[in-house]
């Protein structure tokens, strides 16, 4: 590819990738502060917290096999191990959204030890949320456009936090299950 038709595309690329990572976490926000829910599509809320935690354990392992696969440089299956493992976080995105609009918020009812452990893992795993949207996004963006060197500088920041997320998430569900 010439300098041109990459400065080009990354002219189109990079604002998608910003908007969307200041938009995404933006919507979150103001659902999670809805003074009125709607379960517009009438599901069953209360099993949309497992749901997640599926989504979110599968993401992880799905993470890892994508992980051991470039170590043995199988690059194709790395791919597919990675983006499944997108396609999954979109689902949990939206679902969670649809959860935020349908739900009010669960407060945490542990005492004891379990209450710092519990808002430790959810504050770091709501920063780092909103932080891997745009490394995700940028990480995959330099796959698609074949620069694999920017690809790999930023996949070693995006592998651990991405990897972090989906396990806290999990984490989280396990702490708030008795309270959904």
């Amino acid at each position: 590819m010439s300098d041109k038709l990459i400065s080009t595309s990354d002219r189109y690329g990079v604002p998608i990738i910003i908007g969307l990572s200041l938009l995404v976490p933006a919507i979150v926000i103001v659902l999670m502060n809805l003074d009125t829910r709607y379960n517009f599509l009438g599901i069953d809320v209360g099993t949309l917290p497992f749901f997640h935690a599926v989504l979110n354990g599968s993401t992880a392992v799905l993470l890892g096999f994508g992980y051991v696969m470039i170590r043995q440089k199988k690059m194709k299956l790395h791919r597919n191990f990675m983006m499944t493992a997108f396609l999954l976080s979109i689902i949990f995105l939206v679902s969670y959204v649809i959860s935020k609009i349908s739900n009010d918020p669960v407060s945490y009812g542990g005492e004891g030890w379990t209450v710092p452990v519990y808002y430790f893992i959810l504050i770091s795993h709501i920063i780092l949320s909103g932080i891997i949207i745009p490394l995700v996004l940028f990480t995959i963006y330099r796959a698609a456009k074949g620069e694999f060197q920017k690809h790999r500088k930023i996949a070693r920041y995006t592998f651990p936090i991405w990897m972090y997320v989906a396990v806290t998430g999990v984490l989280v569900y396990v702490f708030m299950q008795p309270y959904y």
